[in-house]
């Protein structure tokens, strides 16, 4: 079969590359006159033959490969003013226009977006996408990146685990089922497969692009439920430098929780960016870092009487500081058209405190449970080198590389050191002679290289982990009325020497524009997920809590289907998009994160959490999205995000025995029905069946205020063995801290509504100042069983533009 795949695809790109010959090529830039900003998704169509034509890229440019002979373009934008555009091309010539386009008005801001290896247009997509850009990053004083993403419909951040459309339960973030990028690079680390949000240079984000549904074709074995893209800028064409400060507090939380903290717990931190063009812009420079200081809002553990805490931690432990510095740099070749090559590159050192599970659920409720504190010195960098050359003829060669080194100092016996390589090349054309049919090539590879004590479970705590694939996407658009894509990608994997296995995945999708402003899509695509070392391998103690490895844990897979519309719309004085989207996903050999008694003697750890198979399972459900923004006056508008998900996800083998357990009332065979506190539904665990994400902001004059909700509705189903475990240590005499969740989760377990707020203004033209508030109405509460959410936190930001 791969032999066959790998035949296949040499047969159609030599094929394709014998049309490319006697052309010459219209290339160029697209860009808003009034920003100067680049314009993604521009088309730009011949005037006598719609099905001749292109859309600008994520940098708004384009380039079309034509016979010789004159030609009258169309070059046409949403909210843009139409331009007419005649060339003559010759063979062998290329002839380059800079094009710039006047909004119709120029008070809104366009919805503009690149997903997936293509560059298209929001529109033109074939599957469901969010867009986030980086107003919202400084009006809720981001510094990581994942609250923000928090507000993106269908998506929910668990305890810093992604999860797209239910497609996963909550793993403390271990072999995440979402796929994590900045600039088509992998942030995830190469081990246990954890996004690191904490990397991510959100001061310079230019947009954010989540991908819903199984993309393991487009990005990746580990993309099974979704992705999510992290865009970040280059310079314009005048230089500009940030600096941003921010300081803050959290308020005594709600009762019956007790503060725990004596004076203030405060937050801080600064952050800047610099980016210039040099070289009389042949070179762009971008420099930027952050530094953040405070303490957590969770507080150390204060043992029972009889309880021994050997970690013997104190309040003054739970500081967490970071210092980050970041930089990208770019060259484009004087001496050979269409090159540019660069660097990229980040280091990062950080201290944080982890808590894995509360003290009790009413006083000290803010409070960490003996044990289960991670504490964590982190020392983390990567450099990308990539080179682009883009030929005279139309081809396109992408290159690039990361090398990344995470060294995590732990407490408890859980330090991990570990290398990570992965190698990306990339050739793409658009051929125009077969009428608007795009190609895409490619070839990956990534490598792991970890050593931690964890691990030694496999026999010994060094461990590899493998990975090469090759891909190959087809997208072919037919006039200016439907668009086909397809795609398949074959994916190798070895652990250390002894396990192996291959996977071919495929997907295909089209849209369809049945109006003027109406899209309709479909897509279905299959998804792989190969388990990470931490998955297999990991075994440790966290206080009386245990993780045991499973060496026998099989690659999981998925298909998803999905049907969608997408509405542009403008109403009067209102303009935006409204999204509506079917979806149907089902999971084979799925991995969940399961609590048990694992442990024969009860030696190691009476009780604690291990990575299993449970069979098959499914999620289907509704995603329902308005984006958009209305001028109210010369000096007034409102912009709005508002997005609602509902999800079923249901187990398709509820007697379907996957393992057994060492429960002390007896031997348990382990089943869907056996472990969930509540099985009559066959709901699978860890989910919320509803979440509501609601943003709006106004502007007036220099002023603005913002409300942002989140709404998730109550937690249906969990781990039984939770509440085995609270009666066991509540019979352990008083040596065992006891466990406490029962009572919450059946009188308090009635679904969360959180809101933030936020008001700034903006004095002189490079200031502003802004007061924000998360949890604005200091709500007790928890999304992730023993985990307390944060109670209220007000900062003051200022921010200065030169």
């Amino acid at each position: 079969m791969r032999l066959r795949i790998l035949l296949i695809i040499f047969i159609i790109s030599n094929f394709l590359v014998s049309y490319s010959q006697d052309h010459g090529i219209f290339s160029g830039r697209v860009t808003d006159i009034e920003t100067s900003e680049c314009l993604v998704g521009v088309n730009i169509f011949q005037k006598r033959d719609m099905t001749i034509g292109t859309v600008t890229d994520f940098n708004g440019y384009f380039s079309l490969s034509l016979p010789p002979g004159e030609y009258v373009f169309t070059v046409s934008y949403t909210g843009m003013k139409s331009l007419s555009i005649e060339v003559t091309i010759k063979s062998g010539i290329t002839e380059h226009r800079d094009i710039e386009m006047t909004p119709f008005s120029t008070d809104f801001e366009e919805i503009v977006v690149r997903a997936g290896k293509f560059d298209k247009s929001i529109e033109s997509q074939t599957v469901s996408i969010e867009i986030l850009n980086p107003r919202l990053i400084d009006a809720r004083n981001t510094e990581s990146v994942e609250t923000i993403l928090d507000m993106v419909p269908g998506l929910t951040i668990l305890d810093e685990e992604p999860q797209i459309r239910g497609g996963s339960g909550f793993t403390f973030g271990v072999g995440s089922k979402v796929a994590v990028f900045i600039d088509n690079l992998p942030v995830t680390t190469g081990d246990a497969g954890k996004t690191n949000w904490s990397l991510i240079p959100i001061e310079n984000v230019k947009q954010i692009e989540v991908v819903k549904g199984a993309s393991s074709v487009l990005s990746g074995a580990s993309a099974l439920s979704g992705a999510i893209y992290i865009r970040t800028n280059y310079p314009g064409l005048q230089p500009e430098t940030k600096i941003k400060l921010h300081g803050g507090f959290y308020s005594t939380p709600e009762k019956p929780a007790e503060k725990w903290w004596k004076g203030v717990n405060y937050t801080s931190g600064a952050s800047f960016l610099h980016s210039q063009q040099l070289s009389n812009g042949q070179t762009d420079l971008i420099v930027g870092g952050l530094f953040s200081a405070g303490t957590s809002y969770l507080g150390a553990p204060v043992p029972g009487v009889n309880v021994v805490d050997t970690n013997d931690i104190d309040d003054d432990d739970m500081a967490n500081r970071k210092a980050r510095l970041n930089f990208n740099l770019r060259h484009r070749s004087k001496k050979i058209t269409g090159l540019d090559y660069g660097i990229n590159g980040n280091f990062m050192l950080e201290k944080s405190s982890t808590v894995f599970a509360w003290l009790d659920d009413t006083a000290n409720f803010y409070r960490a449970y003996p044990g289960a504190v991670l504490l964590s010195n982190n020392t983390t960098f990567y450099l990308d080198p990539y080179i682009n050359f883009y030929s005279n003829i139309g081809f396109k060669h992408e290159f690039a590389s990361r090398i990344m080194y995470v060294n995590n100092d732990a407490n408890n016996n859980q330090s991990t050191r570990s290398l990570f390589i992965y190698n990306n090349y990339q050739f793409s054309k658009s051929f125009k002679n077969l009428r608007n049919l795009d190609l895409i090539v490619g070839v990956t590879s990534q490598y792991t290289n970890s050593y931690a004590h964890l691990y030694e479970a496999s026999g010994s705590p060094s461990n590899y982990l493998w990975n090469t694939s090759v891909y190959m996407e087809i997208e072919k658009k037919i006039g200016n009325i439907l668009n086909f894509s397809a795609g398949v990608r074959l994916e190798n994997y070895q652990i250390n020497d002894s396990l192996r296995d291959s996977k071919p995945i495929f997907r295909i999708g089209t849209s369809l524009k049945l109006g003027k402003e109406t899209y309709l899509r479909a897509s279905l695509g299959q998804g792989y997920r190969y388990p990470t070392i931490t998955e297999r391998y990991i075994k440790t103690t966290l206080g009386s809590f245990g993780v045991f490895d499973n060496p026998d844990l099989k690659p999981e897979t998925s298909w998803n289907s999905e049907i969608g519309i997408k509405q542009i719309f403008k109403f009067a004085k209102y303009y935006g998009y409204f999204d509506v989207a079917l979806f149907y996903q089902e999971y084979n050999n799925t991995i969940e994160y399961l609590f048990g008694f694992w442990d024969s003697t009860y030696t190691f750890a009476i009780a604690g959490f291990k990575f299993v198979n449970t069979g098959r399972s499914k999620v289907t459900g509704i995603d329902i999205s308005v984006n958009g923004q209305v001028k109210i006056s010369d000096k007034c508008n409102l912009k709005s995000i508002i997005g609602y998900t509902y999800i079923l996800p249901v187990t398709l083998d509820p007697d379907y025995v996957f393992a057994e357990d060492y429960n002390p009332g007896g031997s348990t065979e382990f089943s869907y029905n056996t472990t969930s506190v509540n099985p009559s539904r066959n709901i699978l665990k860890y989910r919320f069946l509803h979440t509501l994400k609601m943003d709006i902001e106004v502007n007036y004059s220099r002023f603005s205020a913002g409300l942002s909700l989140k709404y998730f509705s109550r937690m249906e189903n969990l781990d039984k063995a939770i509440f085995d475990f609270e009666d066991a240590t509540a019979g352990s005499g008083g040596t065992i801290q006891r466990i406490l969740y029962r009572d919450y989760f059946e009188n308090h377990n009635n679904g969360n509504t959180v809101l933030d707020g936020r008001i700034s203004y903006k004095f002189g033209l490079r200031h502003r100042i802004s007061l924000i508030s998360s949890n604005l109405l200091n709500r007790m509460y928890s999304l992730r069983p023993l985990k307390a959410e944060p109670m209220r936190n007000i900062t003051l930001q200022y921010i200065l533009t030169l």
